[in-house]
Parts: structure tokens; C-alpha cells; sequence
């Protein structure tokens, strides 16, 4: 199978929301994986919870791991495409006991509304020790190797998005997010 693909609902993916979260120099949020001794910087995802909206997996996902609130976020787009990457063989059979071959994801755009200050990753359940604003372009570099596929996918689809909010000629999507 392919690292990364869009295609439909495959029940032997996890299903999940990824967030892009852009500062107001257009910059994307990544933080350090706390279960991860190596470099390991990643943008905020999880997994739907059962009869949970990828729009509101993504919200929640975002305020669990990085405590930014929904009120400090506007929802800017997200490609329609669901993304799925493959688990590398060693972690399948660790990760929710092999029940999944990998994962698919909605990814979404969110405009960091408030301060760095309201960032608080000491969360109930910590998911990263670190965290910084890079460029977008930058977080193939950051990545695990197994979701670089994945992550290239995600800089192709939101580079126009940044780049309009750079010139300041970006509009919200006229289409619904959800």
C-alpha cells in the first residue's frame, strides 16, 4: 500500500482530524511528541470518537493537545480529500493492537486568533514537551520519516492557503468546512 493516498472510507484505517494551525505571520504550530526520545515534531491529530465530525474531532484535538480554545481559532478551509498513511511494520502491531493498518485523516485550517501565551501543552494527557511556529515547507523536515508522504500531501493542499493569508487575499472557503 501507498504511504499516503486519498481515497474513500477503509474501515482498516483509524479515522481521525489533523490541524493546521496558522499564527498571524502564516507560520504552522508543531509540537515535540512526548513519547519520542528522537526529534519528532508533528501538527495536532487524533481519532474521531464514535459519531464525531472530523470538524469537531479536529476542534477538540486541538484544545486537548495544545489547550488553544475554539474561541481563540477561526476555521479558515480543509480539502475534501481524506489522507491515509500506513503504520511502519514495528509500530502496527504496538499501536491499538494491530487493529489498523495505518490511519485517514480531514485535515483542516484554523487561524490562531489569540497569544502565545494562551498555548498551554501541559495538558491532562500531554502529548508534547516542546512546541514552536515554523513554515509550513518545514514540517516535512520535522516529521516522522513514515508520515513524510502524508505531510507532503498536507504542504501541497494548504500552501495556497497560507500564501493568501500572507497577501491578505484570502477569503473563507463558500462552501461549508464541516
Amino acid at each position: 500500500m501507498d504511504a499516503a493516498r486519498n481515497d474513500g472510507q477503509d474501515p482498516r484505517y483509524r479515522r481521525g482530524a489533523g490541524v493546521v494551525l496558522f499564527n498571524a505571520q502564516a507560520q504552522v504550530w508543531v509540537g515535540q511528541r512526548i513519547d519520542n526520545p528522537n526529534p519528532a515534531w508533528q501538527m495536532p491529530q487524533g481519532g474521531l470518537d464514535p459519531h464525531e465530525h472530523p470538524f469537531d474531532t479536529a476542534q477538540r484535538e486541538l484544545e486537548e493537545e495544545t489547550g488553544v480554545a475554539p474561541a481563540l481559532t477561526r476555521a479558515i478551509d480543509s480539502p475534501e480529500d481524506w489522507l491515509t498513511y500506513d503504520f511502519p511494520d514495528e509500530l502496527r502491531q504496538r499501536l491499538w493492537r494491530g487493529s489498523y493498518l495505518g490511519q485517514q485523516q480531514r485535515w483542516f485550517a484554523f487561524s490562531f486568533l489569540g497569544r502565545d501565551t494562551d498555548v498551554n501543552i501541559a495538558t491532562p494527557h500531554p502529548e508534547f514537551s516542546a512546541w514552536k511556529w515554523v513554515e509550513l515547507e518545514q514540517t516535512i523536515d520535522l516529521i516522522v520519516p513514515f508520515k513524510r508522504e502524508l505531510y507532503s500531501q498536507i504542504i501541497r493542499a494548504f500552501i495556497p492557503i497560507r500564501d493568501r493569508l500572507r497577501d491578505g487575499s484570502h477569503r473563507p472557503s463558500k462552501t461549508p468546512i464541516r
